[in-house]
């Protein structure tokens, strides 16, 4: 018998890469979320950022949280940042054995769309690529943000048509590479002046290309014990009701009243919203300065005592996870209690074809200044405020703004006239998938013998 190192890390590498194909992938349909079989799925999420650059090429440390979390009862995570070269395989596996979904932003910290100048452009647009060809490929991957709180100010508005390009380019990209269609989505900021407009705008055009496959909220209003009209949580569902695209709270979490009992997930999940509402997302997984942490991995170490490579900004980022009391624990009971079964795919899609579209918001000096029939930014374009201010003056009689958006792009291949797409890879391409991986598997067993 013959055996190499190489041989040994190729068949390792396939092992991986065939469990996390093992998973069922998800699929948007319509405003829900659902397994291949049917069931809907709701999010029981953390926000999981270990490190800055990338928290998902360390296998052991994965494992170490994957038993935590599985512990705690969640079926999700979100990543914020990832490093699109990095060896994801033995992570994504992982989590994929544990059940547990990944929705990853695709933006780096010099390729976010800034909402004090608007921009889309290639260099963006590539580093959007990258992350999308290299978690395209797990069938965990739930989905993907192209900006998470890119709106941050009521004044923002003018940054929104550069979230729906963004988002329409990497439609079209995944869609020409034959990727499975993985819903692409945006995180926004609970801006009050801004609901419902951001949301509504995000999924009102009549071409589908130019829609949102998923709108998410980072929502704090919920602290306490707080209620469900307290909280103005009973507005954010009449404000989500008969909404067309799947909606779910990515990052939810107030801490201003400690500890943390996180009543608000019975609300979430509970009679209330889980008929609109696809789940939450609790911020976040690692203690840090800001307190919002459900596990630690030590004590807080001052700057002139950290010698640990793994110590930044004070804390630990790596190690064994250990439980906050009694936040994790409050969190764990309120998830245990919640099991909502939602509808049926096969009784669902008989609906379906009820589904309609919100009206765009209409333009409002000095609030959504976003005309409904502008067409959305080209590749490579910025916006130009005070062209903007200029040709407001003369045209909102006509409801159009040629400076806030030139001619859209037309780089979608797909027909966009239905009003509710379904979002997901076949059976027939699933198991075509794992056919590959077990050819690259035999081979190499009889490259190494």
């Amino acid at each position: 018998m013959r055996f190499s190192l190489a041989g040994y890390s190729l068949l390792v590498g396939g092992l991986h890469a065939l469990s996390a194909h093992a998973i069922p992938s998800l699929s948007a349909v319509g405003s829900k979320l659902f397994y291949p079989n049917g069931t809907q799925f709701y999010i029981k999420g953390v926000a999981y950022q270990l490190t800055p650059d990338d928290p998902l090429v360390d296998t052991a440390q994965c494992e170490r949280d994957i038993a935590v979390m599985s512990e705690l009862g969640a079926n999700t995570i979100r990543v914020y940042h990832v490093d699109a070269s990095g060896d994801h395989s033995g992570c994504m596996s992982a989590f994929a054995d544990a059940g547990i979904y990944l929705w990853v932003d695709l933006d780096t910290f010099d390729t976010a769309i800034d909402q004090t100048s608007p921009h889309w452009n290639e260099t963006q647009f590539d580093r959007f690529k990258a992350v999308l060809d290299e978690f395209q490929q797990y069938n965990n991957t739930a989905g993907v943000f192209v900006g998470n709180e890119v709106l941050t100010t009521a004044a923002g508005s003018p940054a929104a048509p550069y979230v729906l390009a963004a988002a329409r380019d990497i439609k079209a990209y995944r869609d020409s590479q034959g990727y499975r269609e993985i819903p692409v989505g945006y995180s926004a900021a609970d801006i009050t002046e801004l609901r419902p407009m951001l949301q509504n705008y995000m999924a009102c055009r009549s071409n589908a290309s130019e829609r949102l496959d998923f709108f998410s909220l980072n929502a704090y209003e919920w602290c306490g014990d707080s209620s469900y009209t307290e909280s103005g949580y009973d507005m954010l569902e009449k404000n989500a009701t008969g909404y067309p695209i799947p909606i779910f709270f990515s990052e939810t979490g107030c801490n201003s009243v400690s500890p943390r009992t996180f009543t608000d997930q019975a609300a979430i999940l509970g009679s209330d919203m889980d008929g609109t509402w696809s789940g939450a997302i609790i911020y976040e997984w690692i203690e840090e300065t800001n307190d919002y942490g459900l596990i630690s991995y030590g004590p807080y170490v001052s700057s002139a005592a950290a010698t640990a490579t793994n110590i930044e900004d004070g804390y630990t980022r790596s190690g064994t996870p250990t439980p906050i009391s009694p936040d994790f624990t409050n969190l764990m009971n309120q998830w245990a209690t919640l099991t909502p079964s939602g509808v049926a795919l096969s009784d669902y899609t008989k609906s379906t074809s009820t589904i309609t579209l919100p009206s765009c918001p209409a333009y409002t000096s000095g609030g959504w200044e976003v005309h409904p029939s502008s067409a959305l930014p080209t590749l490579g374009q910025t916006y130009n405020s005070d062209a903007a201010t200029a040709t407001t003056g003369s045209s909102a009689s006509s409801g159009t703004n040629t400076a806030a958006a030139a001619a859209a792009t037309t780089s979608s291949s797909k027909s966009s006239a239905n009003a509710v797409g379904a979002i997901g890879v076949t059976g027939a391409d699933r198991l075509m998938k794992v056919s590959l991986v077990l050819s690259g598997l035999v081979g190499v067993f009889a490259w190494c013998l």
